[in-house]
């Protein structure tokens, strides 16, 4: 752990690691526990752990330390309550995880709280899982939900989940041809395997996807066996969430446009097995990685060839079918995107670290090891990196998501450190550059490729410590070779002069027309995204530069225009023209006229509003009828940090002022599938 001395110190941690700072001075001045560490307890343990500093006041983003005049009883009491079961389901901590330190003279407690494994979660207060079981998100602690927990329940008693019994399914349900198709795969890699002499019902039982209950009697297809054979209209009425995406996209953007797609729409069987060998075949085909020897004989089979299996049947063995989010496997000319519903059951630095493995489909996942597909004993997920690896692309981004709950794993095809911005940058800075040691030189060479990066997503690339990289991105900004912005976790860096517009700047500072004037385009676009009736009417409103006010800083529809944005602003109803604003209240009407309204029609309603255009929060609120506040904590940062929209401003989050517009191809969650990230 990092050793706090200091004001400073606190500031680098935040950075870091999930952060909460309590006052605990208790009632009488003496210091206490309060009672909201038990939330952020629960929180901290049912997601990634974090560390909860007791003394220390926080208030937007500013540190002050109060300190406890009696630390060793705060820390009694601590323990005392931890191991009451009748308050805290279980205690993670050890004597180690609760420390005294003094920072600025004052005696502060410093808790470290862990991520509770599978076993452990969920990690509840009062007795009673449901409805006080909390999760840590990118903006607090929030109370889970019934089905959330009893996700957490069933996760934490059923070792194999596809294990279970499906009653009233049977041989019938299965396709022959995959069966066959399976038996000839095991034939080539097992030439004279003892299941090749059995029948189909025989072999189906061998291979665990037919089983008996041996207590209860049950007897039946398991869950693995009709996803990996099954027809699909069986494997729908089995499992009615389950479904799975192929997209292969032209562009290197998110943008949800495809030249090839495979879904289950009843040409084929939609089963795991027959969507591995159909996919497979499309994300190699045309694979720019030049063949190896060995021995004089050409080596198809090339690590990213590996890599790539092995990220496909990973994706497939480790999903959660039960989940609301497909499986969703995407192909572009710079990347390779695989998600998979449903969180890591080990810790994600244990899973990088590979030699142990907590398989969520274990009768699947034996399955395809019979065929030689997959690897055992934790070594996938290494494989892949390693395959990357050997051709001195970026590291893979392996990450998780808690709402909806999913694993995304991104294999990015770019160099670390490429030729030409490494000259820009030796131009550009000289010296300075040059005695960069290598992770700095990453950390600059990152920040010129994306413009804007934060210390989470330095880490991804650099693999440093991340308290030595909280004091080398202070030292280069320090150098002037990088700016930063915003606080804690949110804050960000670029390189000089390359800096992101502010509120102030947008709507205090002057504007200029003819900059922007050629990104208005088209607007019939916005009604496209909503109502088929709207598309016709908006015909009449499309504008060109040549119809930009001359003066006044807003084009024809009466949005605002700013040197600083690459994208008009709606921050004012009472100033647009009114056809126009008649169609943005048009797309609204449903969210205003109904006080409750779905989440997906909701997000839809907000895409809609938003595209190719900001629109600010007073303007969306007011739209929608929905107060500010909660429009932005409900339906906003959620969309935010799902990538669905954007924001004006990235380094002031929840400025007033804040305006947002929608990712190009962006849909709805619910509604259609959020691509892995780009």
């Amino acid at each position: 752990m990092l050793t706090l001395k200091t004001l400073e110190d606190i500031n680098l941690l935040e950075e870091s690691v999930e952060l909460e700072c309590k006052l605990a001075q208790g009632q009488d001045g003496n210091g206490e526990v309060p009672k909201d560490f038990w939330p952020t307890y629960s929180a901290m343990a049912n997601a990634q752990g974090g560390v909860v500093l007791l003394g220390v006041r926080e208030k937007a983003g500013v540190f002050s330390v109060a300190g406890l005049n009696n630390p060793a009883k705060v820390r009694a009491d601590l323990f005392n309550t931890l191991n009451n079961r009748a308050k805290v389901s279980v205690n993670l901590l050890n004597d180690a995880d609760v420390l005294e330190t003094r920072i600025d003279g004052k005696s502060v407690l410093v808790v470290s709280i862990p991520a509770a494994t599978r076993k452990q979660k969920p990690v509840y207060l009062n007795g009673q899982p449901l409805g006080n079981t909390w999760m840590r998100l990118n903006d607090g602690d929030r109370r889970c939900d019934d089905e959330t927990v009893k996700r957490m329940l069933a996760e934490q008693v059923e070792d194999e989940r596809d294990a279970r019994i499906l009653t009233g399914f049977g041989m019938n349900d299965l396709d022959a041809e995959s069966l066959r198709i399976y038996r000839q795969m095991l034939r080539d890699e097992k030439p004279g395997h003892p299941y090749l002499e059995q029948d189909d019902a025989d072999f189906i039982e061998s291979l665990r996807g037919w089983r008996r209950d041996r207590q209860t009697g049950e007897a039946g297809l398991t869950i693995a066996g009709l996803l990996m054979f099954g027809k699909w209209a069986a494997i729908q009425e089995a499992m009615p969430h389950y479904f799975l995406d192929y997209q292969e996209r032209p562009e290197a953007k998110t943008e949800l446009r495809w030249v090839d797609r495979l879904v289950p729409d009843g040409t084929w069987t939609g089963n795991l097995f027959e969507f591995y060998r159909r996919v497979y075949r499309k994300l190699v085909a045309d694979l720019k990685v030049p063949f190896a020897l060995k021995e004089g004989q050409r080596q198809d089979d090339t690590p990213v060839h590996v890599a790539l299996r092995e990220a496909l049947v990973n994706t497939l063995v480790h999903a959660d079918y039960t989940g609301r989010v497909s499986v969703l496997v995407v192909k572009r000319p710079d990347m390779f995107g695989f998600r998979n519903p449903g969180g890591l059951r080990l810790p994600i630095e244990q899973v990088l670290r590979g030699g142990e493995s907590d398989c969520r489909n274990r009768i699947l996942h034996q399955m395809f090891l019979l065929i030689g597909l997959g690897e055992r004993g934790g070594s996938g997920v290494p494989k892949i990196y390693s395959g990357w690896k050997s051709q001195h692309w970026r590291p893979p981004a392996l990450q998780e998501k808690p709402e909806p709950e999913q694993t995304l794993l991104m294999l990015q095809m770019a160099d670390l450190l490429p030729e030409p911005v490494l000259v820009h940058l030796r131009n550009r800075f000289g010296s300075q550059f040059e005695d960069l040691d290598y992770i700095g030189r990453l950390v600059m060479a990152t920040a010129a490729m994306e413009r804007v990066v934060s210390h989470k997503r330095l880490l991804e690339i650099c693999g440093a410590h991340p308290h030595d990289l909280s004091l080398l991105l202070a030292r280069l900004v320090r150098q002037g070779l990088l700016e930063s912005d915003g606080k804690s976790r949110g804050m960000v860096y670029f390189l000089p002069g390359e800096s992101l517009p502010t509120p102030d700047q947008v709507f205090v500072g002057p504007t200029f027309p003819s900059v922007v004037a050629g990104s208005v385009g088209s607007s019939s676009e916005y009604s496209e995204a909503s109502s088929e009736h709207l598309a016709p009417s908006s015909e009449h409103l499309a504008v060109g530069s040549e119809d930009v006010p001359g003066s006044g800083g807003r084009d024809a529809l009466g949005r605002m225009l700013s040197a600083h944005l690459d994208a008009p602003i709606v921050d004012n109803l009472e100033q647009l023209e009114p056809r126009f604003l008649a169609v943005l209240k048009a797309q609204a009407e449903e969210p205003c006229q109904k006080a409750k309204l779905e989440r997906s029609r909701m997000e839809e309603v907000i895409l809609s509003l938003c595209q190719d255009q900001f629109m600010t929060l007073s303007v969306l609120s007011q739209l929608v009828c929905r107060n500010a506040g909660g429009l932005r904590q409900q339906y906003l940062s959620p969309m935010v940090k799902a990538g669905l929209i954007a924001l004006a401003f990235p380094t002031k989050p929840t400025h007033e002022k804040q305006a947002y517009r929608a990712v190009p191809g962006a849909r709805p969650r619910e509604a259609t599938d959020t691509p892995p990230e780009a």
